[in-house]
This record gives structure tokens, C-alpha cells and sequence, in this order.
């Protein structure tokens, strides 16, 4: 089966799907979406493997520690459920282990490394030298299995450039990953893509121009598309749970962005995303 759209960023397998998760895997398979579930600390990168494994073709995984994770943060329920163990979980955060991650990495349906990177959005004062050592340590897994990084970054993209050109001989040659749900100004593209990043962009697009003028100074051959579902559902579900097979109301949106073909967007998102992920 050939994609029509890959939702190269989404967590069908959180807790938020925990009824449905195959419903509406299968809705996007069926529509020749793909699939790429993220991992955002060990259980949900495990979760994501377990999920990859259950479909022959077109359900991938990406596994890694979220920087928001590596120290003392709220609790999501959509993410991790309500129970008790979950709120111990998020209260205490995880420390990066490197062997555990070397070896999720190495599974042969995991196709990058992350979600990893900086968020100072909610940083509590200690915390800035947790996540960089997490998200160096994840450069590091990345290039001992020669995968690229999924990027994420919220109100850091001064140090997250930093740390990057810091360690660039260990990134993935040629592609070394994608920042995804891209949030940065347009001279933050501009160094990202010196570096050799992609981009992906979701639902946020199809009600807010803000990221129009990015959009164009990266162009399509440097775009994927993703929904981060379940969150921030694009126009006409926005409000409601986000889900993969919403990803093709992006592509529209996109389209209209660059002012080029609905099927061009399909076709060049795709190729984009096998080949940053190999799949």
C-alpha cells in the first residue's frame, strides 16, 4: 500500500484513545493515511512499539523523553490516563536512561528519536540542565541507530540551535530529523534548515495565519504534516479529539498557504516524510 498522507507526528496510543485506539488507526489506514505514534517518556514509547506491532504496513513509532517529562510537571490525563500511578509518575519525572532507550531505539519499526528537545514554557528553575542532558543524551541514542531526531521545542529555540550545532557531528548525516508543531520565527527555520531540519506542521494552521509567512520561507520540500492528535484539531473539529485521519484537513489548508495543488501537497508531504523517516 502506497500513503496518500502521513501523519508523521500524532499519539493514537495515549490514554486519550484508550477505548479506540484501533478505530481510529484503522479510519486513517483505511483512507491511506499513515501512521507515526510518538513515545513522550518509556511507558508511551514502549506503548508506541506495542501499537507498530500490531498492523503489517503503515503504524510506526517513535520513541524518546519529552523535555516536560524529565523533571516535575503537570498532569495530562490524556496522556497517561487518570490513575494514581500515572499522577505519581508525572510528579516525580523520569531521568534519561540511555540503555533503555538504545534498546526501544533499535526495534525495527521505530523511526526517529523523540519527541526530545527543550520547553521552557513550564520550566521550573532547576530543570533547564535536565533537559538539555536528556535531549543531548537522545542525540547521542539517535546516532548510535542512525535514526533522525523528532524535535520538540517550545520557547527555546535559541539554546535548542545551540545544543544542535554543539553536537551536529553526531546528527543523522544529509536529514538529521524533523522540529515538529514548529512554533520558532523565521530566522530560527533559517538556521534549522543550515543544519539540514525538516518541519512539521498540524492543525493550528487551518485557524491562525501566524505561521503563513514561515510556512512559505521553508517551502514544501522541506514540510511534512502531522495532528499531534490528540490534541489541537483542526478546523472543523477544532475543540473536539484530534485523531489522524484529520490530518487531510491540514494538507487543504496547506495548499491554500502555498497557493499550489491539493494533490502536489499530498504527494510532496509524503515523500518528505519516507524519506526523513526511511519508511
Amino acid at each position: 500500500m502506497k500513503p496518500q498522507l502521513i501523519d508523521s507526528h500524532t499519539h493514537a496510543h495515549f490514554a486519550a484513545y484508550k477505548n479506540d485506539s484501533d478505530e481510529v488507526i484503522r479510519r486513517a489506514l483505511d483512507e491511506g493515511i499513515w501512521v507515526v505514534n510518538v513515545g513522550t517518556q518509556k511507558d508511551t514509547s514502549e506503548g508506541a512499539i506495542r501499537t507498530a506491532e500490531k498492523y503489517e504496513e503503515g503504524v510506526f513509532a517513535v520513541i524518546g523523553l519529552h523535555p516536560v517529562h524529565t523533571g516535575k510537571s503537570y498532569h495530562d490525563e490524556q496522556e497517561l490516563g487518570g490513575g494514581e500511578a500515572a499522577k505519581a509518575f508525572v510528579s516525580r519525572g523520569e531521568e534519561f536512561d540511555f540503555d533503555v532507550y538504545k534498546k526501544l531505539a533499535e526495534h525495527d519499526k521505530v523511526v526517529a528519536i523523540g519527541e526530545c528537545g527543550l520547553d521552557y514554557y513550564r520550566m521550573s528553575e532547576d530543570s533547564k540542565g535536565e533537559q538539555i542532558k536528556a535531549f543531548e543524551g537522545q542525540i547521542a541514542v539517535a546516532n548510535a541507530v542512525n535514526k533522525p531526531l523528532m524535535i520538540h521545542c517550545r520557547d527555546a529555540f535559541p539554546d535548542l540551535i545551540s545544543v544542535l550545532r554543539k553536537n551536529k557531528d553526531k546528527l543523522k548525516k544529509d536529514i538529521p530529523g524533523i522540529v515538529h508543531f514548529f512554533t520558532g520565527k523565521k530566522n530560527d527555520a533559517e538556521e534549522l534548515m543550515d543544519i539540514g531540519f525538516y518541519f512539521s506542521f498540524g492543525g493550528v494552521i487551518t485557524f491562525t495565519r501566524d505561521y503563513d509567512d514561515t510556512i512559505k520561507r521553508v517551502g514544501l520540500g522541506r514540510i511534512l504534516l502531522e495532528t499531534d492528535a490528540p490534541y489541537v484539531a483542526p478546523v472543523p473539529f477544532r475543540g473536539k479529539r484530534n485523531e489522524p485521519l484529520y490530518v487531510k484537513y491540514t494538507a487543504e489548508k496547506l495548499a491554500e498557504i502555498l497557493g499550489v495543488d491539493l494533490d502536489e501537497v499530498k504527494k510532496q508531504t509524503t515523500a518528505n516524510a519516507r524519506k526523513v523517516l526511511s519508511i
